[in-house]
């Protein structure tokens, strides 16, 4: 059982910057590939960023590309999600999620555990 509780989220004026980080327990962090994935009111949940267990593989969304940057910490079990050039359209609740796999994963049916998310607000 991996238990995820995401912080950072907040309001932030467009062109701002934010830093999630998710907090996972257990002892076998290092195991797991780690994602952010989110989702705005009346939309589907949708993929953001994601990370292999060793740090060595990332992959990121179009929409996010060149502005947010995902990272880990396996010492301090906890995964970050650097969000800068912060835009109105990136509003959303921010997910931290879990599965035990070596490579990226990017498919959100794949992910195991989840977060109970964090708000992100960007205004105009």
């Amino acid at each position: 059982q991996v238990q995820l509780i995401e912080s950072g989220g907040g309001l932030v004026q467009a062109g701002g910057s934010l830093r999630l980080s998710c907090a996972a327990s257990g002892r076998t962090f290092s195991s797991y590939a780690m994602g952010w994935f989110r989702q705005a009111s009346g939309k589907d949940r949708e993929f953001v960023a994601a990370i292999s267990w060793s740090g060595g593989s990332t992959a990121y969304a179009d929409s996010v590309k060149g502005r947010f940057t995902i990272s880990r910490d396996n010492a301090k079990n906890t995964v970050y999600l650097q969000m800068n050039s912060l835009k109105p359209e990136d509003t959303a609740v921010y997910y931290c999620a879990a599965v035990r796999a070596e490579v990226v994963v990017t498919i959100i049916y794949e992910y195991d555990y989840w977060g109970q998310g964090t708000q992100v607000t960007v205004s105009s």
